[in-house]
């Protein structure tokens, strides 16, 4: 079989998606005059940002052989793309920065490849920089693959030099498709999905078994839904409608389905009238661990966002999201998120795709409650935790963390670490850096902890996590009050350590961002009933004696009283108008 199936996986910015772009020119796929720089980064936050979020399949002809790549994701938030990829191929090749060596994501997608059985190639990338070590970077990747240092191939994807001794290794490496014994009908694996406005829901497969012809009825397996494969083909990088999508390719069908909900990733398609009995391995379902409220600023927007989120969520298997209801802010949706950086493209996406004006709340992760009664709940916000006399204990998520740093920085990080009620359980050195392993809770690493420990460590550190337990703690939860209104919204959980710290800070920056009322307000921090912060709002003084002239000083005295009760008289009955800044104000905490 001339077939091979194989997917670039890498740390952050070490060169996949410039590495396609040389094998697609190198190919002919694609014609020199409509050659653009990451071709596969089809959106405009992937071109903008530099980074690769949805992973994109494509099909090259070399030598007579057919290859098909899928370039996937770096960051660690998209990581659950890169594991999809990785089951629908044969081969991965693996890019180090020669510049940067191996990073924390490098190592993860490595152990991930290596659990699959996977081929893989190792390629050293940016040789043509000044600042490049390739001696060094490949002791390294010999140290991790425990390979030969001559497999190892140098690359320069910026010039294209030596893309075609990869595209070589990928013809004799990777091995071809293992044939089915045609005995089990159609399998087909779903690795990715999405909605097409004008054509419905269209589905990225690998075959595993049998053959799929165009107009076949289709049966998705897990989900039990029935459709049409009105067309199937292969993507070169556009759509190429064929006649059938046979054993060991990879392409496309374009369905009569109105939801992916119907066909959904990790899904096994099989031909309805003779379907497979033995369904293909699928995907663990994602579980979210970061929340967020999405508001829409007018109230009028509540029904297009939930649209927005529909749609988004269609191919994006990670979204997940229910109503919410705040009496500040109205109605909006609660948002499951895999890290900031997915949250922070979500919300680009629904900025700029949707046209649409929100407030985001401060993001937190979810917690499990045990109850005195014996039950449990899971909350999603700290809103939702129910009275604290109910409450029997609160368990939070904690991670298991990678760090991998120049080693001057290790005391710095571990001091950091320290800061975040983290653990250091393990370091290591690979030449001159260090490797820390870690435990820490997700909550104290949602919001300036990757900031942080890039300019720690000058830009050179690299983080890599996963979710490791549940764990209880004593947690309180810490509501703020603003002119006496208890403001829900605002609410977080805290370690009780940290309870006064977070009241003090967030007081003194709502006060920032809340406007001068006509009368004082108090913006306080509580935990249940006990006051553990305030600051006091000042009021505007307007001069009600600035035009008087001479007389009785009665006269004065009478105004600045009848001012007086009337500050009075606002301060009861007044409202606070609270801007969005101030739902924001926990992400740029320090």
């Amino acid at each position: 079989m001339n077939i091979r199936n194989f997917c670039i996986i890498a740390h952050i910015d070490h060169g996949k998606s410039t590495l396609a772009d040389r094998m697609l020119e190198l190919t002919g796929t694609v014609d020199k005059r409509e050659m653009k720089s990451q071709l596969l980064d089809s959106m405009d936050l992937e071109r903008e940002k530099g980074i690769t979020i949805k992973l994109t399949p494509v099909q090259m002809n070399y030598n007579g052989h057919e290859l098909n790549l899928i370039d996937t994701p770096g960051h660690v938030d998209f990581s659950y793309e890169v594991s999809r990829s990785l089951q629908a191929v044969e081969g991965a090749i693996l890019v180090v920065d020669a510049s940067q060596g191996i990073q924390a994501q490098t190592l993860a997608n490595v152990y991930l490849a290596i659990e699959q059985n996977l081929t893989i190639i190792p390629v050293v990338n940016k040789i043509d920089l000044p600042a490049a070590n390739i001696e060094k970077v490949s002791a390294e990747i010999t140290n991790l693959l425990g390979c030969k240092p001559e497999d190892i191939i140098k690359v320069s994807a910026k010039t294209g030099e030596g893309v075609q001794e990869v595209l070589d290794a990928v013809v004799e490496g990777v091995p071809a498709p293992h044939a089915g014994n045609g005995e089990d009908g159609l399998r087909a694996l779903i690795f990715d999905s999405y909605f097409d406005d004008y054509r419905g829901v269209v589905l990225y497969v690998r075959v595993f078994d049998g053959e799929l012809p165009k107009s076949g009825n289709i049966r998705m397996m897990a989900a039990e839904s029935n459709g049409i494969a009105l067309e199937v083909g292969f993507l070169k990088p556009k759509m190429s409608p064929g006649d059938s999508l046979r054993e060991g390719e990879i392409g496309y069908i374009v369905t009569n389905l109105k939801t992916t909900r119907e066909a959904k990733v990790g899904d096994t398609v099989t031909l309805a009238k003779t379907p497979t009995s033995k369904a293909l391995p699928g995907y663990k379902n994602i579980h979210p661990f970061v929340y967020a409220g999405f508001f829409p600023v007018s109230n009028d927007q509540y029904k297009e966002l939930k649209e927005a989120i529909e749609k988004l969520s269609l191919s994006d298997s990670a979204l997940q999201y229910e109503p919410e209801n705040s009496p500040v802010l109205g109605f909006g949706l609660r948002i499951g998120f895999l890290g900031l950086l997915h949250m922070d493209i979500i919300r680009e996406r629904l900025e700029r795709e949707f046209d649409l004006d929100l407030v985001i709340t401060n993001p937190s992760t979810d917690y499990h409650v045990k109850l005195t009664t014996g039950g449990e709940l899971d909350i999603k916000s700290a809103s939702d935790l129910p009275d604290v006399s109910r409450v029997a204990e609160i368990r939070e998520p904690w991670i298991k963390g990678e760090i991998i740093i120049p080693k001057d920085y290790v005391g710095v990080i571990i001091d950091l670490v320290i800061s975040k009620r983290g653990r250091q359980k393990n370091l290591s050195y690979i030449d001159d850096r260090a490797v820390i392993n870690f435990e820490a809770p997700m909550a104290n690493l949602l919001t300036d902890f990757y900031d942080q420990l890039k300019s720690s460590t000058s830009g050179y550190g690299s983080f890599n996590y996963e979710l490791s337990d549940y764990r209880a703690e004593d947690l309180v939860r810490i509501d703020f009050y603003v002119g006496g209104e208890k403001i829900d919204a605002l609410s977080v959980m805290a370690h009780r350590s940290e309870a006064d710290a977070i009241g003090r800070d967030v007081t003194k920056k709502l006060k920032e961002v809340i406007p001068r009322q006509n009368f004082e307000v108090a913006l306080q921090a509580a935990i249940g009933a006990r006051f553990i912060a305030r600051e006091t709002l000042g009021a505007y003084r307007k001069d009600v004696t600035g035009y008087l002239y001479g007389g009785d000083v009665s006269r004065k005295k009478k105004l600045l009283s009848k001012q007086k009760k009337g500050k009075a008289r606002m301060k009861r009955f007044g409202k606070v108008d609270i801007p969005s800044e101030a739902f924001t104000v926990m992400l740029k905490r320090g």
